[in-house]
């Protein structure tokens, strides 16, 4: 997926195509993940569509319901939902930054001409 060490830094035309697919893939994971909420709060706490689409976006982004819930099945919906947020979120943003945190590190490797991580040296010993 990503270029080796050992290879040139990507132009960046293929890079911004690399950075848009993984804001799409990013965007996907974040979309499913708040269709998951809205479908969850409608069903469980019988929410109108707003109500349920402000819930999962503030739960989704870390702030909270904003609603009280008050059935049994919306609270345990809630408290799953809330912690598959996190892991959601921390997850699209490792995809989305993925190709920034790389090239960044790749060119970093290029500058500095280090090429004892590319090819480990062999050892001899002195007695031979």
């Amino acid at each position: 997926m990503f270029e080796h060490r050992s290879q040139s830094l990507l132009p960046r035309r293929e890079f911004a195509r690399r950075q848009i697919r993984h804001s799409l893939i990013a965007a996907l994971v974040i979309t499913t993940g708040w269709a998951i909420g809205v479908s969850g709060y409608m069903g469980f706490e019988n929410m109108h569509f707003v109500d349920a689409l402000l819930n999962a976006a503030m739960i989704l982004g870390g702030m909270g319901p904003v609603d009280t819930l008050k059935t049994v099945g919306g609270k345990l919906f809630a408290s799953f939902y809330a912690i598959f947020s996190g892991v959601g979120f921390i997850g699209a943003t490792g995809i989305l930054f993925a190709p920034v945190f790389h090239r960044f590190l790749h060119k970093f490797h290029i500058e500095s001409g280090d090429t004892a991580l590319a090819k480990p040296s062999r050892r001899t010993s002195t007695n031979e």
